[in-house]
């Protein structure tokens, strides 16, 4: 028997990975934002501790519901106002720290193994911090995270992107500080914000020095914005991956028998390999893909493009990389297997090293989901005999 959902037959389905073993595998982000992923009892706690009084909740349940239901209204002013919360409460080094070593702990609790955040220096100088103090504080509570999730058995590196908004005019000045910065914890450049009016070309002297530089970014392109967002972040900016990226699938055809057409814009991002970092909950709320179910990562799998799956904004989305996961085994029928293939493709499009990318792959992320196919198989063993 098939599912009509899925595709799977009854015994692919028996194959499904458990909310468990999801938990366990280790899994790559690449695109998750650090004023979007507070825990809320910190934001209330620094929100008293800075006396930051504008909170619509205080107390942490109902503020994390609060987060979520705005992101949810459809509101562009709501959503916008929930980092307006974060990124107040986000002024001190103590509280850069804090939230850095946070972010990593519950990454790794979630199984994440590696994971590139990004935040925008340029967001958090309200109250004296310079640039390259908030840098120094990041970098220094993520290490403190990293610390703290070894001491609970748990195996995380994490990576800072450096954002630049892109309606604002300090690209240029944010790329040359994560120049700086790219032996000290930082593994590339980002531009993020409103698309629609503020193209990546409007920086093209930030893309053009970190190329000179030989340094890494990517853009956020194809959410809210289309393809000619897509094709001038790759042709004109020189992007190495693609911030969400969802709608190349404007330029994909299927026709009524099931044949897939893909325009050149399409062609050349499987081709290239472009990675694209899907956030899929994130999606929905911005309107991007109408379900889960008919979210073009679906169809962009079974292409073999360089998809990713990521979070974007845990606290917003309500969501966690496991979270994500057990949507898309839920909608597509998805296995360990595809959930190493999607890890994999987030590995080779790390900004770390070539070996230290192989070293994941192979010491990490391979055995972690070798062993979990193997608790499987001895299930099902032991089922049968």
């Amino acid at each position: 028997m098939t599912s009509q959902l899925t595709g799977q037959t009854t015994s692919q389905a028996e194959r499904l990975p458990s909310p468990d073993q999801i938990r366990r595998a280790p899994k790559v982000l690449l695109h998750d934002h650090l004023d979007g992923g507070l825990r809320p009892a910190t934001i209330a706690d620094l929100a008293r501790e800075t006396g930051y009084d504008a909170l619509p909740e205080r107390e942490p349940e109902r503020l994390g519901r609060w987060f979520r239901e705005a992101a949810d209204s459809g509101s562009l002013e709501r959503y916008l106002e929930t980092f307006a919360h974060t990124c107040a409460v986000m002024q001190t080094r103590d509280a850069l720290v804090r939230v850095a070593a946070e972010c990593a702990e519950d990454l790794a609790a979630d199984g994440v193994v590696y994971a590139e955040v990004r935040y925008a220096p340029e967001q958090h100088l309200e109250r004296g911090l310079t640039l390259e103090d908030v840098v120094e504080a990041v970098n220094e509570g993520f290490r403190e995270g990293e610390r703290r999730a070894r001491a609970a058995g748990h195996r995380i590196r994490v990576g800072a992107l450096l954002t630049a908004m892109r309606h604002a005019a300090r690209a240029l000045e944010i790329a040359e500080l994560a120049n700086a910065y790219r032996d000290s914890g930082v593994v590339g450049f980002d531009i993020a914000g409103a698309e629609a009016g503020y193209p990546p070309t409007r920086h093209l002297d930030a893309f053009e020095y970190l190329k000179r530089e030989n340094n890494h970014f990517t853009i956020h392109a194809g959410e809210a914005f289309g393809l000619p967002s897509i094709w001038q972040a790759l042709q004109w900016c020189g992007a190495d991956r693609l911030g969400h990226g969802v709608r190349i699938i404007d330029d994909i055809e299927v026709a009524g028998d099931g044949s897939v057409s893909l325009g050149r814009l399409a062609a050349y991002v499987r081709d290239k390999r472009v990675p694209l970092e899907m956030c899929p909950s994130s999606n929905l709320q911005t309107g991007a893909a109408p379900s889960i179910g008919e979210h073009p990562i679906g169809l962009l799998r079974r292409l073999h493009f360089r998809t990713t799956v990521n979070t974007d904004n845990r606290l917003m989305s309500g969501t966690s990389m496991s979270g994500e996961f057990e949507l898309l085994v839920d909608a597509f029928g998805y296995t360990l297997d595809d959930m190493q293939w999607f890890t994999v493709n987030a590995m080779k499009s790390a900004f770390i090293p070539f070996d230290e990318r192989l070293a994941m792959i192979n010491d990490v992320i391979k055995p972690g989901y070798a062993e979990l196919k193997s608790e499987w198989l001895f299930r099902q063993t032991a089922v049968t005999s």
